[in-house]
């Protein structure tokens, strides 16, 4: 596998668990996910993780602005993957309705969401590998360390 992939790769996956883990720590009443947050207690929230990621990373500048931009490609990936299906726990409900599965409705869900993700794909990944190639040995170091240490536990612990 070519360098640039691999690099690539690790960047994009380095920063959703970066995110995730940084969110799993953070566990409120109302999360980022949960549905209750505002527009403005999600900027916030989104501000807050940003914040603490370039202190645990320790960015300069250029590094934290392509981490904002990373968090708002994020941000815009889901909002789109929200406005292509609707409302996640109503549509489920729909496709749960009946006495058997709405096996076309919950078909044509995943393909409203499979559609939204393919679209906004690139230009989560140009921001990824953007920030990623942006950091220092020694900080591309620190996300794949955290990557190890999170990876697979969704920052659970016991």
């Amino acid at each position: 596998m070519k360098t640039w992939i691999k690099r690539t790769l690790i960047g994009v996956f380095g920063a959703t668990v970066l995110f995730g883990g940084l969110a799993a720590c953070s566990h409120r009443m109302h999360g980022p996910w949960g549905g209750h947050m505002t527009e403005a207690e999600r900027t916030e929230w989104r501000g807050k993780m940003v914040e603490r990621a370039g202190r645990k990373l320790d960015l300069d500048a250029a590094q934290q602005a392509k981490l904002t931009v990373l968090a708002d490609a994020i941000e815009a990936q889901r909002k789109a993957m929200v406005a292509k299906g609707g409302e996640p726990r109503a549509e489920l409900k729909a496709v749960l309705a009946g006495t058997q599965l709405d096996r076309q409705r919950a078909l044509a869900l995943i393909d409203t969401k499979a559609v939204a993700l393919r679209e906004g794909s690139p230009a989560l990944v140009t921001a990824a590998a953007d920030f990623y190639d942006s950091l220092k040995p020694e900080q591309q170091q620190k996300v794949r360390e955290l990557l190890e240490r999170r990876g697979g536990r969704h920052g659970w612990r016991g």
